[in-house]
């Protein structure tokens, strides 16, 4: 599903203990470690669960690579907050999950739960805006990990006052840890935590669920232009510029459709806009798809867009590049490195609709350089593959686990050439 629970990798993991697991008393069973490692102990902090209501990409993501970690053989726990309806404690794929607290109460009860447990040797410390604070409570090895800088995205939620003590906050908060050793998903992350005083950070890319085509589908530019938006519908996504791209569209002369996929809270609002625009029969609402659904919609468009405020990485540019669909996107940190401008899709100069309008109609008069785009986009998608960066990652978090950093160096050494 988009923006949901689900995650295909490369090979998969069989079920163990398929019951609910008692709190404090969960214990996985012992597996066989990978080549050249021994059995260890992770945690992940993470505010949300893969089945949290509010789970995303990132929930998406780090359930790769913790079950990558489980199936080399360690065990793997996850914290997060609880929420209504929700156990105190599940598992899944070998993973042993745990609920506890609630918005400024989960890291005491963490704390609470870590203490009762045996030692792990690596801990990661998931910040989404605010931290786990982990690094002085855990007594063991401990990374930050980070998939975007929020910075700008706090005044679209917390407008006013709140917006800047949130910025500050965060900004605080990484000189706080700039001692602590840093991942992040796309090397605009790096440089905005480095800018904030950061000394150790490591760019590890994600994966993409998105096998490439086997082969490249011919997709003449011929009208109506397709037009697609892959997102969950919150405020900081702007799926609203990508109607009114639609609309300059049209005025211009270009025949044009979008459908967006996904779901949330700005559901209803960009529906209500796009019939005060009279876009109602141009712009199809899908709401979450399957996977299989998903990547149809994504081959049969000729262009994603993407207006976000600023993203950790953009995965969706590169599943709609497997599917030999080039993105145009906005000039802000993460789209910037998922998105080669000119080579594998075009960022524009500005964050505003106009400039996604003129680059759809500009691109459409160029086939050439259309079709060279999407096809170089396609090749570039097989990178960013699970089977590409699972045993990249896993290698580097097992040497962080044995405090071993040549090891992790060199890991973040063979990743550099992926960009």
């Amino acid at each position: 599903m988009t923006g949901g629970k689900g995650i295909t990798l490369g090979r998969s993991c069989p079920p163990r203990h398929t019951g609910r697991l008692r709190p404090r008393e969960a214990v996985l069973e012992a597996d066989d470690c990978g080549p050249g490692t021994n059995r260890m102990r992770f945690l992940m902090l993470n505010w949300r669960d893969p089945e949290n209501p509010e789970a995303g990409g990132a929930e998406r993501v780090s359930l790769a690579f913790m079950r990558a970690l489980r199936e080399r053989g360690h065990e793997v726990f996850w914290f997060s907050n609880s929420f209504p309806g929700a156990a105190p404690a599940y598992e899944r794929d070998g993973i042993c999950f745990v609920r506890g607290g609630g918005k400024g109460t989960s890291v005491l009860a963490a704390l609470r739960w870590y203490r009762r447990q045996p030692r792990f040797d690596l801990v990661i410390d998931q910040h989404h805006g605010i931290p786990w604070y982990a690094p002085w409570w855990c007594r063991t090895r401990c990374l930050a990990y980070i998939h975007e800088v929020l910075g700008p995205i706090w005044h679209v939620f917390y407008p006013g006052i709140l917006g800047w003590i949130g910025r500050w906050q965060e900004r605080w908060t990484h000189w706080l840890y700039r001692h602590v050793p840093f991942w992040v998903p796309s090397p605009s992350t790096r440089r905005a935590l480095e800018a904030h005083g950061v000394r150790h950070v490591t760019w590890l890319p994600n994966g993409c669920d998105t096998p490439p085509l086997p082969r490249l589908d011919p997709k003449p530019l011929t009208p109506p232009a397709r037009l697609i938006v892959v997102s969950r519908l919150a405020p900081n996504k702007r799926v609203d510029h990508a109607l009114h791209a639609l609309a300059l569209l049209l005025q211009r002369g270009l025949q044009a459709e979008l459908t967006v996929v996904g779901g949330g809270a700005m559901e209803q609002p960009l529906k209500e806009l796009a019939h005060r625009m009279d876009l109602t029969h141009r712009v199809r609402f899908t709401g979450p798809l399957p996977e299989t659904a998903k990547n149809e919609e994504l081959r049969r468009a000729h262009f994603l867009l993407h207006s976000s405020v600023r993203e950790g990485w953009g995965l969706n540019v590169i599943e709609a590049n497997a599917m030999g669909t080039p993105a145009i996107v906005y000039p802000v940190d993460g789209l910037v490195d998922s998105t080669l401008d000119g080579r594998t899709g075009w960022v524009v100069a500005h964050e505003h609709p106009e400039d996604l309008a003129e680059t759809v109609c500009r691109v459409w008069q160029n086939p050439g350089e259309y079709e060279a785009c999407r096809r170089r986009a396609w090749e570039r998608s097989r990178r960013f593959q699970w089977c590409e960066v699972l045993p990249r990652v896993t290698r580097w978090l097992e040497a962080q686990a044995r405090g071993d950093s040549a090891a992790a160096r060199a890991v973040a050494a063979e990743v550099a050439h992926l960009l």
